[in-house]
């Protein structure tokens, strides 16, 4: 299968994250997903109350916005939209025209996510990859999987899902690397202002450094 504008495709599927070196956060004895935002009441869910949510297995390729896809990649969990439909719209307030979503991970990373892409259908919250339980590397013990998004979106060690009827404050708004809101893989969207195209060449260039820098705060080589 071909891949979108400016990807490669690598070996394995490398650590990424925005500590690099650091390695993952600890993953809970008893995990739990905050859900907050434009809800009647905030809601905690356990690994127990989302086990009754019908699941499905999706084969899909992860693409880092740096240019490297890791291939045939297959990830279990809830599909997002079943998720928001069974668990998330019975609690909002009532009339509260929901437009963006935050994805909040244990290791203080969070993405802003239109609902629109949220609700797409490969969208999952997922628990397991290529048969196995998530690790720490790969986001361990829940993380968002959204294959038609650069890496960036995809939220690792999910902790914190809130709903929100505007755009959320960006940190990184006035960042000369500002991410792309959309992020979407196939039209390149990378940057926030300016094409794919023009900052592939140096994303292209930071692949080798981030790797090596991920690989350094791998949870496999802890001591």
């Amino acid at each position: 299968m071909a891949l979108p504008p400016g990807q490669r495709a690598v070996e394995g599927f490398p650590r990424f994250g925005t500590h690099l070196h650091h390695p993952p956060p600890p993953v809970p004895a008893h995990p739990t997903i905050e859900l907050g935002g434009e809800l009647t009441e905030p809601v905690s869910l356990s690994r127990a109350d989302l086990a009754g949510l019908p699941r499905r297995t999706e084969l899909a390729d992860f693409h880092c916005v740096a240019g490297w896809s890791a291939t045939g990649l297959r990830w279990e969990g809830i599909p997002f939209a079943t998720f928001y439909r069974e668990v998330v719209e019975p609690r909002l307030r009532p009339g509260a025209p929901i437009s963006h979503v935050v994805f909040a991970g244990l290791d203080g990373y969070q993405s802003i996510v239109l609902l629109d892409d949220a609700l797409a259908a490969d969208v999952l919250i997922a628990d397991r990859l290529d048969g196995q339980p998530l690790d720490s590397d790969h986001g361990a013990p829940i993380r968002l999987v959204s294959p038609s998004q650069y890496g960036f979106v995809n939220t690792k060690h999910l902790c914190r899902i809130e709903f929100h009827v505007s755009e959320p404050p960006d940190p990184e708004r006035f960042s000369p690397i500002a991410a792309h809101r959309r992020a979407r893989v196939w039209a390149e969207e990378r940057h926030r202002y300016l094409p794919g195209r023009v900052v592939r060449p140096i994303y292209h260039r930071l692949i080798g450094p981030i790797r090596a820098l991920s690989a350094r705060g791998s949870s496999t080589r802890r001591a």
